[in-house]
């Protein structure tokens, strides 16, 4: 099959995170067997989704890794103008929910199998698809946790979000939690029997907002842009009817780090609003929704100048959206990003990526081959 071949099958599996992907799995895992791989299934704690791992060459040597997710966001967006679940082209643009984030890379490792199985490689070349990076990387630590009894230790990884087929040896980590505050219901005529939730949450809001505004004092690190780390509310829920005396609200906040800054401690403000709000008498409850860690620009500088070669693109220093490679670096792997399309296009209405830019892809992994027959 060609990648846009691949493509195709892949964006008709409505793999939305946080929903069931065994189909979506099992046909990856059945196509990679009948290139010469040898995959394995890793069903997550959840019980409905899996990551994938799958190896050509001998996986008793060390060698390279490329990891993609193989969720997408949610295409309800009304500017849709074709199905987000059917490729589509239109010239040189291939159409659909997940082609540039990150379905095209995925297409391109899984058309380049068929060349890397022709002849045999020295060192080994693994697929690393994870699930639910898109709700805050929880699939791919279950992976990563059981990589030592997958491989020997690899040499590095690969992470193919949307770059431009540019190398990134930094990006942000991140963090976000919801605070759900609870008061006490009454009618709206007799604020004084009840406990306002929205109200109480006014508070909390203003603290974000001035944590946010301390952030760009600083620490600053002009490979990121912005500079600094940040905070935002991004979330707020509350309230049944206006004459109603909402009983309850909840703020969802995240937290960007730049590396060297856990993004979990950005939060520390926020979460200590619940005990201020305990002391007024409303219950006040603190979730942390996710977390992963920045991508530190440090011991990817061989696996750089290999991308670089491969793409004939001038590796860049850092880029503000996460990924899963901070995880993998955090785990001891050289991680870096480099892969096919453009983060602009992504989590949005027509999403697509470019049939030059997914082959340029399916080149690059190629390269990795030959070199891994060296």
């Amino acid at each position: 099959m060609t990648a846009e071949e691949i493509l195709a099958r892949l964006v008709s599996f409505p793999s939305v995170a946080g929903r069931p992907n065994g189909e979506m799995v099992d046909w990856i895992k059945h196509y990679a067997e009948g290139c010469g791989a040898t995959a394995t299934v890793l069903p997550g704690p959840e019980g409905d989704r899996a990551n994938l791992f799958a190896t050509v060459g001998p996986r008793d040597v060390p060698g390279y890794v490329l990891s993609g997710h193989m969720d997408v966001v949610p295409a309800d967006e009304p500017g849709w103008v074709t199905d987000p679940f059917q490729l589509v082209r239109s010239g040189d643009r291939l159409y659909g929910r997940g082609t540039s984030d990150m379905k095209g890379f995925l297409a391109a490792a899984l058309a380049a199998l068929a060349s890397l199985g022709q002849e045999p490689l020295v060192r080994p070349l693994h697929l690393a698809f994870s699930y639910d990076e898109e709700i805050g990387c929880r699939g791919v630590p279950h992976l990563i946790a059981r990589l030592t009894e997958l491989c020997a230790p690899p040499l590095g990884c690969v992470i193919g979000e949307p770059s431009g087929l540019t190398p990134v040896r930094a990006h942000k980590g991140k963090a976000a939690a919801r605070l759900t505050i609870t008061g006490r219901p009454g009618h709206s005529s007799r604020p004084d029997q009840g406990l306002n939730a929205i109200h109480a949450a006014v508070g909390v809001l203003q603290r974000a907002v001035d944590a946010a505004d301390h952030l760009r004092l600083g620490p600053l690190d002009a490979r990121f842009a912005p500079p600094y780390s940040s905070l935002q509310v991004g979330v707020i829920h509350g309230g049944e009817a206006v004459n109603i005396i909402p009983e309850t609200c909840s703020v969802e906040v995240e937290a960007r780090a730049i590396a060297g800054v856990d993004p979990v401690d950005l939060l520390e403000p926020i979460r200590e609003c619940a005990a201020l709000l305990a002391a007024d008498g409303f219950g006040a409850e603190w979730s942390l929704l996710s977390s992963y860690p920045a991508l530190a620009p440090r011991g990817n500088e061989e696996l750089a100048a290999l991308l670089s070669r491969l793409t004939g693109n001038k590796p860049i220093l850092a880029v503000s959206y996460g990924t899963e490679a901070g995880l993998f670096q955090a785990a001891g792997l050289p991680a870096i990003i480099c892969g096919p399309g453009d983060i602009a296009r992504a989590h949005k209405p027509n999403e697509y990526i470019e049939a030059g830019e997914l082959a340029a892809a399916q080149r690059m992994i190629e390269g990795l081959g030959a070199y891994l027959r060296s």
